[in-house]
């Protein structure tokens, strides 16, 4: 009975904090159209997805206006997951760093958009328990969610930017093909306006060669001043193209150890030097301007990426050394009150560490192995204390 009681409290205590929420929000004009129009939005699970169906694309190769309209859907869809991107990193500062509800409970409807969500319960820890679509979250949960969706957008730029080059590169190779095939057709009709009367035909040819002569008089310096700004420009640009490539492919199939992120950044950080090295007035100043801002994106993203890696391994190393301290003090002191009492505060430390390293991160699976085995220590230096 008497812990029916405390049941029964607890539910009467829960239903008032409700309705001091609901009252809270119901006053707030600005919070309650916020809400309403994130109702309207997909969730970031859907809109994820939608953006990833979107860029599995068979590009039409042989084909050049499928290929351009193919080439303006992937900045499209890029453009999008930079706004997903944006909308992620809110939704994470805002459930983490906001001490009032009613603002983490912004960031959660923004999360989860036209699904909808429920405020179940608070947990032992206070961390408040959510749920939507029939599946129960913690704030915590989401937080690891926002992460995993942040590497999950960061591969698709990153797969978008490659599939652009390749309909650039399949696109310009027609063009090619075509300018050489006018070419051909171009000679065939002057070899057929040409076979006019002797006369004629010398005159035509002596004043074509006078207009040929002036023409290559007044460019011939101008020519052989840009000849070396164009083929170093050409050399940069097709530079950058490989190691673009060199980087997209390493970072293919995470997790990566953080060697491997960080090999990605330099060669996107390599590329983006060498693309902004080339002059304007160069033929290949157009595509290398286009390539600058989706390599600079991509550098971006995997510059967060080495980040998360460096964090997570930070967090291993300094749970392993809290590990050390807190068998130090049990063996030392192995009587001690007070010795066991700071070996269970250096497991918590430890743990709560361990607790915060990505699912995404290459030392992912080491964590959670050390977290079965602190854990159970923590709760062996909790019984003795």
């Amino acid at each position: 009975m008497a812990d029916l009681q405390l049941k029964i409290d607890a539910w009467i205590e829960w239903d008032y904090f409700l309705q001091a929420i609901a009252t809270d929000i119901l006053s707030d004009i600005q919070l309650v159209n916020r809400l309403n129009s994130d109702i309207i939005n997909l969730s970031i699970s859907n809109e994820f997805q939608t953006l990833n169906d979107s860029l599995n694309i068979d590009l039409a190769l042989g084909k050049a206006n499928i290929l351009r309209d193919q080439i303006e859907k992937i900045r499209d869809y890029q453009k999008q997951l930079l706004q997903l991107q944006q909308k992620l990193n809110y939704i994470f500062d805002t459930i983490k760093n906001s001490r009032s509800l009613l603002n983490i409970l912004l960031g959660v409807s923004a999360f989860y958009g036209k699904s909808g969500f429920a405020l179940e319960w608070l947990d032992d820890d206070r961390e408040l328990i959510i749920s939507s679509e029939g599946k129960f979250q913690e704030l915590t949960d989401i937080l690891n969610h926002c992460d995993y969706f942040q590497e999950q957008i960061a591969a698709l730029i990153i797969q978008g930017d490659t599939l652009t080059q390749q309909a650039e590169e399949a696109l310009k190779k027609i063009e090619e093909e075509s300018s050489r095939e006018a070419i051909s057709n171009q000679e065939v009709g002057i070899l057929t306006k040409f076979s006019t009367p002797k006369i004629v035909r010398s005159a035509l040819i002596i004043a074509s060669s006078l207009l040929i002569l002036t023409f290559c008089s007044l460019k011939i310096r101008e020519q052989s001043l840009s000849l070396t700004q164009e083929t170093s420009a050409n050399g940069n640009f097709k530079s950058a193209q490989k190691l673009g490539m060199e980087a997209a492919s390493l970072v293919q199939k995470p997790p990566h150890p953080l060697k491997v992120w960080q090999q990605a950044e330099t060669k996107w950080y390599q590329a983006i030097i060498l693309l902004d090295k080339i002059p304007a007035k160069t033929s290949v100043y157009d595509r290398a301007k286009k390539k600058l801002a989706y390599y600079q994106i991509n550098y971006k993203s995997i510059s967060q990426r080495v980040l998360i890696e460096k964090k997570a391994l930070a967090n291993l190393e300094s749970a392993h050394k809290l590990a050390t301290e807190a068998n130090l003090f049990v063996q030392n002191s192995p009587h001690s009150q007070l010795s066991r009492k700071q070996a269970h505060d250096k497991w918590q430390q430890a743990i709560n560490l361990l607790e915060a390293i990505p699912e995404s991160t290459s030392v992912s699976i080491q964590a959670k192995e050390m977290l079965s085995i602190y854990k159970t220590n923590y709760a062996a230096t909790n019984q003795q204390s």
